[in-house]
């Protein structure tokens, strides 16, 4: 049996919260917010972008509209702990995804979620399904309930 990619462990995390298997792949890169947008065709605030940090050993995790720069400082106060960078080696090790392609879902060990509060106010959005190429479709209010996330205002002022 062949082991399981980062678009399966996503694919496979959908559809065991009862979500369906909206994971679309572009030929083109849709690995920041402008590229997905550009390829999907709606507008930067729609990604679900998943910005990762260091919460010690732990990742974490931020779901944020692709037009919002996320605030450190108010994530840190939202989760009660300090997060440093993540480099492109320690969050694949931590999440199973590269940069670009970081899931909200599907990852190798939990990590601490926080949801954008600013994704409530879009329908529909798309969020990255494992690599740069795959996106998956859905709605904000589901993906904040199926990810168990905190909704926050994580937007930089």
């Amino acid at each position: 049996m062949a082991a399981k990619t980062s678009v399966d462990r996503v694919r496979e995390a959908l559809l065991a919260a009862g979500h369906p298997d909206t994971i679309a792949a572009f030929p083109a890169t849709t690995r920041t917010a402008a590229e997905a947008a550009q390829a999907i065709g709606c507008t930067i605030a729609q990604i679900a972008k998943s910005v990762v940090f260091r919460a010690g050993e732990r990742a974490a995790l931020v779901i944020a509209s692709g037009v919002n720069r996320v605030d450190a400082r108010k994530v840190e106060a939202v989760l009660g702990v300090a997060l440093r960078r993540a480099d492109g080696e320690w969050v694949r090790a931590q999440t199973g995804f590269a940069i670009g392609g970081v899931s909200p879902l599907g990852h190798l060990a939990p990590p601490l979620l926080v949801f954008d509060r600013d994704l409530l106010a879009l329908h529909p959005i798309w969020a990255a399904a494992g690599t740069p190429h795959h996106v998956f479709r859905t709605e904000a209010e589901t993906l904040a309930r199926i990810t168990g996330a905190v909704l926050a205002d994580i937007r930089e002022a």
